[in-house]
């Protein structure tokens, strides 16, 4: 490293000062010189690549996909010969995955630069038990946050998040509906982990194109959190129905909503992709979308759904406008416009 260059102090054995110790006092560290000399060996045995931003996930020289779990590398020239893949790439023939924040590393092979260090561990007694690992880093480039103000200046994309599909509505500054309403399915029940996330990605991927598309600077998502329904179980809360199938029904959809993955995802994906997320008061979005807003957006747009009102009011209320439609336009009144 630079910093061990400058200073003069250079390490005699790769590995570091605790494989160097252990080569030194072998009968404390119970392992012999030949188990040690492995060790050594494999901290020697190493492959790294710095991230790239506008390079398929993320890596010219390493590249994982998150949905196939494949691994390629880009071979140097003299090792050309070895490639299976074109462009004198290799592909693994055994799955790579990250079981620590996986999510995270796919979120971030798909909108950003990442880095990459493949390297081999040895088992400190079982020599068929050695392993290649691979770690995954990058670097976050800290940026001023916009103002409210600057970002109303431009249309938002507003989302409506719902058991199996997202409803998304493009916003213009005065509070108008741009375009059509879309829906993005979101069908999560009996599936992985893994495979719940990847479509999750997939699905805030295209609110980010669909971003990019129209201009828009900022997300405005609804501020949900049903920690509070979870715990209550099966208490009766409101006037929602606490059992039966009304009940199970009930339960089933608060659990089927992805709402903090959902949050986490899309503030990573957009942060990487320059947009800002703006987060709404959740209360009345729906009635006062069926009430004011899902009759007029019919007479336009046939195939609009409540959802699609919804987040239409979402929008408007990340614009500062009034949820509610009234003949003196669009004004705030001063209670929203303060809070």
């Amino acid at each position: 490293m630079q910093w061990r260059l400058d200073s003069g102090v250079l390490s005699v054995t790769r590995g570091g000062k605790s494989l160097l110790r252990k080569r030194n006092n072998l009968d404390a560290a119970g392992i012999t010189e030949s188990q040690w000399r492995r060790q050594w060996e494999s901290s020697r045995m190493f492959l790294t690549a710095d991230g790239e931003k506008d390079k398929d996930w993320g890596n010219e020289t390493i590249r994982w996909n998150p949905q196939t779990k494949w691994l390629e590398i880009k071979l140097p020239a003299p090792l050309g010969h070895l490639a299976n893949q074109p462009h004198g790439r290799y592909r693994l023939s055994a799955t790579v995955e990250f079981s620590y924040r996986g999510g995270e590393v796919a979120a971030q092979a798909a909108t950003g630069a990442i880095r990459y260090d493949i390297t081999r561990r040895p088992h400190p007694s079982d020599p068929a038990r050695d392993r290649w690992y691979i770690d995954a880093s990058w670097k976050m480039a800290p940026r001023p946050a916009p103002s409210i103000d600057e970002l109303r200046q431009n249309p938002v994309v507003a989302i409506d998040v719902n058991h199996s599909h997202l409803a998304v509505a493009v916003v213009a500054p005065d509070g108008n509906i741009l375009g059509n309403p879309s829906t993005i399915g979101l069908d999560l029940d009996d599936l992985s982990a893994t495979m719940r996330d990847g479509r999750l990605r997939a699905a805030i991927s295209g609110i980010i194109a669909t971003a990019k598309a129209h201009g828009a600077h900022a997300i405005v998502i609804e501020n949900l959190d049903f920690a509070k329904a979870r715990a209550e179980g099966r208490e009766r809360h409101g006037n929602r129905f606490s059992r039966g199938s009304n009940g199970r029904g009930f339960r089933r959809k608060i659990s089927g909503i992805p709402t903090a993955r959902f949050r986490d995802r899309v503030v990573q994906m957009g942060y990487n992709a320059g947009l800002s997320i703006v987060a709404v008061d959740p209360a009345y979005t729906s009635r006062w979308a069926a009430q004011h807003w899902l009759r007029p957006l019919r007479e336009h747009h046939q195939q609009t759904t409540g959802h699609h009102a919804a987040a239409l009011v979402i929008g408007r209320r990340g614009l500062g406008h009034r949820a509610r439609r009234c003949v003196t336009g669009n004004q705030a009144a001063p209670a929203e416009a303060a809070r």
